[in-house]
């Protein structure tokens, strides 16, 4: 399947695995790579900038095909040292950078002498543009579905991508909701031309956290994830448990009243505790409500082409039936 997106990444499937905390490392970025996607290495999960040079360095010893890096700029706990962060990745030979967070603007300049290409996220329409206005390749346009960071307007991907298809010049991938076949032809033929996809690579042989994670995952529905942080406009989409059922009984109480520091304990931190020890009640993180859609715990090769078949499958005999006027095969409904 060929698209604008598989051109400018120069890879054979247009399916990107999105940034994930404590979850972009070498083992997931390189699977994602090796079977035809476009893996990604999360820069902020290496504590330093000599850790994440390292990291890439390791990928390319398990990848000849190309991966990325996702760099997010939001509000942290510990000021992060980007331009060092900056150095490490061109330095590595990276030609494909994730942006999310604050615009990319300032980086930009660096960036593109590199030859760097780069995909922003973006959770609107207008900050697609503006992305597209400053000389970004690509955006990742997140939907209200979307894990981590949904931003504050609330529109889903069905109208969200459709939208950006009417005034984008460049190409985009959904991003919020991507789980499998049906959201690769969805997300085609609402104005896409690919899918980033963070949630679902989490539950895969190759992903690199603690089992208890993925079950977690398998056991959960579409309406066990919860916002948190609204009312610092800082809205995360995370899955539910009892540290956040805590936290969101703290934003209740507290309203407009509410500061980081009220819920710095279920917050900061979080990350290794869950990914690495398992302890899934540690805090709140990261999930879409795409887990409603994960109900195994394939290979990172077997999830890409089940995906990308399937698609093929839903095209030729699903869809073209219906043009046609033919019977829908069983098979192609499921």
């Amino acid at each position: 399947m060929r698209t604008r997106i598989t051109d400018l990444f120069g890879i054979t499937h247009p399916i990107m695995q999105g940034g994930m905390h404590f979850v972009g490392l070498a083992e997931l970025a390189s699977a994602v790579s090796n079977a035809g996607g476009l893996g990604v290495i999360t820069a902020l999960t290496q504590r330093t900038p000599e850790l994440l040079a390292r990291e890439i360095f390791r990928c390319r010893e398990m990848t000849d095909k190309p991966f990325g890096v996702n760099l997010t700029l939001l509000p942290i706990f510990s000021p992060a040292p980007y331009a060092e962060i900056l150095h490490a990745i061109i330095e590595g030979g990276i030609r494909i950078v994730e942006r999310a967070g604050r615009s990319p603007k300032t980086h930009m300049p660096a960036l593109k002498a590199a030859g760097v290409k780069v995909v922003h996220k973006c959770t609107s329409v207008r900050h697609a543009l503006k992305a597209e206005s400053i000389g970004c390749d690509a955006v990742s346009v997140d939907g209200f579905e979307c894990g981590r960071h949904p931003g504050e307007d609330d529109v889903t991907n069905m109208v969200l991508l459709p939208r950006a298809a009417e005034v984008l010049r460049f190409p985009f991938l959904a991003s919020g909701g991507m789980a499998d076949e049906r959201s690769l032809v969805a997300a085609l033929a609402l104005g896409a031309e690919g899918i980033n996809t963070g949630t679902r690579f989490i539950a895969t042989k190759e992903a690199p956290v603690h089992d208890n994670v993925k079950w977690a995952l398998i056991d959960s529905s579409e309406i066990d994830t919860r916002l948190v942080m609204r009312p610092l406009h800082n809205t995360e989409r995370v899955l539910n448990n009892i540290t956040v059922a805590r936290l969101l009984d703290v934003e209740k109480r507290l309203g407009d009243q509410l500061t980081i520091a009220d819920i710095h304990e279920q917050v900061a931190g979080v990350y290794p505790k869950v990914m690495i020890d398992g302890d899934m009640d540690a805090g709140a993180w990261s999930c879409g409500m795409v887990v409603g859609l994960i109900h195994d715990i394939p290979s990172v090769r077997d999830l890409i082409e089940r995906i990308v078949e399937g698609a093929d499958m839903l095209i030729r005999q699903r869809l073209m039936s219906m043009l046609h006027g033919q019977a829908v095969p069983a098979e192609a409904v499921a």
